[in-house]
């Protein structure tokens, strides 16, 4: 514990410590080195500078098919939401070991859609407006921006408000992707005061909101927000608009080339790409001020929250402040601690960061589930800021005068292992200047925001050497406590972990082992090659295989639920993903009929292959999108909303005058994995576009939500948590019946003439009935 006597070094504190010879075991900041001088030190004072950086030169692979194929990333970041948008964190570790300042390449990105593009030559002439409520619009360059107002440059933390959400969505899953505990980067910024910018402008008597907006078009208009005008004008809040990071100018994922800053507050009120502030009466009506960044009380579910606006549209429940928060870096996840030969105390390190300009007063950790704590050291690099009055990187560092702490803190504490070896996990919790301290519990909400409970590492002593477990992994990664727990059936919302405490009557809850169903035939010992499967690659006898045995489908052609051409498809083929992911339990009981071998290792070598066994498939010059052996890829373009339960979902082709390529009452297959658990889901669908649309394709789907009593759909449900531009699989065509116009079908192939139609369908099930009946009804021809 950092001794209190030694704050008589530190000026900010000197004045307290003459009035009280001793102070509690509280730990402020401290400075061996800080001077007793009322004069600032010179320029080269010790404060923190940006480390190194390596500006990335090169576009990744995955982005070079986006939107965002013009922007040169970071390939250690980790993809929160698939290939597009943009959302990522760093390792933890990595954020962590950078120090007090991030590097742009490893800063977090929260981007909602495409980044707009900028060239170089038209910087200085990007123009932004200020209107609305002010006596004096303004409509001002960067060039100007920069010429005729004071520069500054002050650190900031910006946190995303999903910062720890994948721990929310192990609970129950949230609106939200899963973010881990790196949604956090501080940096220098440098720009212009907000309320400079105001003050010239000259807001009204009515005025009481700054609107903000960007220029990256989205779904439902330009990404916008607002804050209260009195916290702009507030010099103490600290709000600006920046074009310099760490130095340099912005680049394209941080908001290339004006961006607003919002110190204290949620990531999301800092909008990127700036373009206007609207001076209001009242707060943004902007789609993405009202339907994101809010924490909607812990009872509404997503039905409710999507059946009733109402939730949305009411201003207390929208978040702006930070939450008191904290986290564990080291111990790092499946670190591992000798007991034996290594040192007698290990140095558990973290962050800490408050809202609203709030410091952060203590960080306590404990080692016995929260019963005692042991209070941590802080250290504040953000105070050696106010020593120093000098400019930095253009602007005149703006932080002598200052009180308000918007920059994240690190803590540490040194721990006998002895006592490690002892407990069963490491408890965090931090408190700010007002009292506000980390809950012990989670308060899970809809879109899983400010997630802030105490910071959990478990802690497993496996023979000679400790295991330590932090309760989640970002994204789809595996790991972490939380998802071994819930694996193994533990309640985690019982207020003790998912654990089972000692003295507790009820029985420790045991997984249900779902039922195994044999799907080979007893007896059959036969070893199918490579060459033999090969020979089987076609509609006369094709033979499939699922994990590891070969199935003959000729037999069951005509009674397949699927048509013919779902078999005929898979000829050859490992369908192992499409086979589990769509069958029922009593399907895969009758697969010991068609059971007829096992594939030799080679073989099964081969399928595995990706050149070979292929997953994905380009077909950019292709004229129809579809593929009825290999998945192709196409982007989530929009979605819109039809229902409390019904969404249209288009997705972009590969190219505009590409067509589907879906035989009218046919099916297609959709694959995607799960945006929380990662599962792989494959479900069959007929879209609701023209046969003959161009372009793009479009899915009517009913959602199906999970309810007190009975879980929802899964894929109706990973789709609706879809982010735009994220990719999803589809093959096909597939089904036995065919619409062929004017009264005649084809049912297996064989072609029957029909005088009517009785058709009954339900749910997503509309879809297929709804392409014959616009084909009869779009041919007056037609006498059907």
């Amino acid at each position: 514990m950092e001794d209190p006597s030694s704050l008589k070094d530190d000026k900010h504190a000197r004045t307290i410590v003459e009035k009280h010879e001793q102070l509690p075991p509280t730990p402020p900041s401290s400075d061996d080195n800080a001077s007793t001088s009322s004069d600032f030190p010179p320029d080269d004072a010790d404060i923190p500078l940006p480390p190194p950086t390596n500006t990335p030169t090169q576009v990744l692979d995955q982005d070079k098919k986006t939107p965002d194929a013009h922007v040169p990333r970071d390939p250690r970041l980790i993809r929160l939401t698939g290939v597009h948008p943009f959302n990522v964190e760093a390792p933890l570790t990595a954020l962590f070991n950078e120090g007090f300042l991030t590097t742009p390449e490893l800063f977090y990105v929260r981007n909602h859609g495409a980044v707009p593009e900028v060239h170089e030559r038209d910087i200085p002439d990007w123009e932004f407006s200020v209107e609305g409520l002010v006596e004096r619009p303004l409509s001002i360059t960067l060039r100007q921006l920069i010429a005729e107002y004071e520069q500054i440059t002050c650190p900031v933390t910006l946190v995303c408000a999903g910062n720890r959400r994948k721990e929310q969505n192990q609970v129950r899953k949230s609106k939200g992707f899963s973010w881990g505990a790196a949604g956090v980067s501080t940096a220098l910024f440098t720009g212009v005061a907000m309320a400079d910018l105001l003050r010239k402008a000259r807001p009204r008597r009515r005025a009481r909101f700054v609107c903000m907006e960007g220029a990256d078009k989205l779904p439902n208009g330009y990404y916008g927000t607002s804050v209260k005008l009195n916290w702009v004008t507030d010099p103490n809040r600290g709000m600006m608009l920046a074009y310099k990071m760490n130095g340099e100018d912005l680049r394209p994922d941080h908001g290339k080339p004006l961006r607003a800053v919002i110190p204290g507050q949620i990531g999301g009120r800092s909008v990127k790409w700036l373009k206007k502030l609207i001076v209001t009466e009242a707060p943004s009506d902007n789609w993405y001020h009202i339907y994101d960044n809010r924490v909607l009380p812990a009872m509404i579910s997503p039905e409710e929250s999507a059946n009733n606006p109402k939730w949305w549209t009411d201003d207390r429940y929208a978040i702006y402040d930070l939450s008191t928060n904290s986290a564990t870096v080291y111990p790092a996840h499946e670190e591992q601690l000798s007991l034996v030969g290594g040192p007698e105390k290990y140095v558990a390190k973290g962050y800490a960061y408050g809202g609203g300009g709030r410091r952060i007063t203590r960080v306590e950790l404990s080692i016995d589930k929260g019963k005692t704590w042991k209070l941590a050291n802080i250290e504040y690099p953000e105070d050696k800021y106010r020593d120093c009055e000098r400019y930095l990187f253009g602007g005149r560092l703006d932080m002598s005068w200052r009180e308000s702490c918007f920059c994240w803190c690190f803590w540490s504490l040194d721990i006998p292992v002895s006592d490690l070896a002892d407990a069963k996990d490491l408890l965090v919790r931090a408190m700010d200047e007002s009292m506000n301290i980390q809950p012990r519990d989670m308060y899970w909400s809809v879109l899983g925001m400010m997630n802030n409970p105490w910071f959990r590492v478990t802690i497993s002593k496996e023979g000679d050497f400790l295991r330590f477990e932090h309760p989640t992994q970002p994204a789809m990664m595996p790991g972490g406590w939380m998802e071994r727990v819930k694996k193994a059936g533990g309640n985690l919302a019982n207020g003790y972990w998912g654990e089972k405490l000692g003295g507790e009557e009820t029985e420790e809850t045991v997984p249900e082992v779902a039922k195994e169903v044999s799907m080979k035939r007893d007896g059959v010992n036969r070893t199918i090659t490579i060459d033999e499967l090969r020979k089987h690659d076609d509609e006369a006898d094709p033979w499939f295989v699922v994990n590891g045995e070969v199935y003959a489908g000729t037999s069951f052609m005509k009674e397949h639920p699927g048509g013919a051409q779902s078999i005929i498809s898979a000829a050859g083929m490992d369908t192992s993903d499409e086979f589990m992911a769509i069958h029922s339990e009593t399907a895969k009981s009758m697969m010991p009929g068609y059971h007829i071998g096992t594939l030799d290792a080679a073989a099964q070598k081969t399928l595995s292959e990706p050149e070979t066994h292929s997953i994905s498939v380009s077909n950019e010059q292709e004229p129809t999108f579809l593929r009825p052996r290999a998945w192709t890829t196409a982007p989530l373009h929009s979605k819109k909303v039809i229902s409390s339960d019904t969404r249209i979902f288009t997705f972009r082709l590969a190219h505009d005058a590409q067509t589907v390529g879906l035989p009218i009452g046919q099916h297609l297959m959709i694959r995607l994995r799960d945006p929380v658990t990662r599962e792989a889901i494959i479900r069959s669908y007929t879209p609701i576009s023209d046969p003959s649309k161009t372009g793009f394709l479009d899915v009517l789907v009913k959602i199906y939500f999970d309810t007190s009593s009975a879980k929802g759909g899964k894929m109706s449900q990973a789709m609706d948590a879809l982010p735009l531009g994220h990719g999803v699989d589809f093959k096909g065509p597939i089904g036995k019946f065919e619409y062929l116009g004017r009264g005649l079908c084809s049912i297996n192939g064989k072609q029957r003439k029909v005088n009517k139609f009785a058709m009954i369908c339900a749910g997503s099930g509309i879809t297929p009935i709804f392409q014959v009946f616009r084909a009869v009804m779009g041919d007056k021809a037609d006498p059907t």
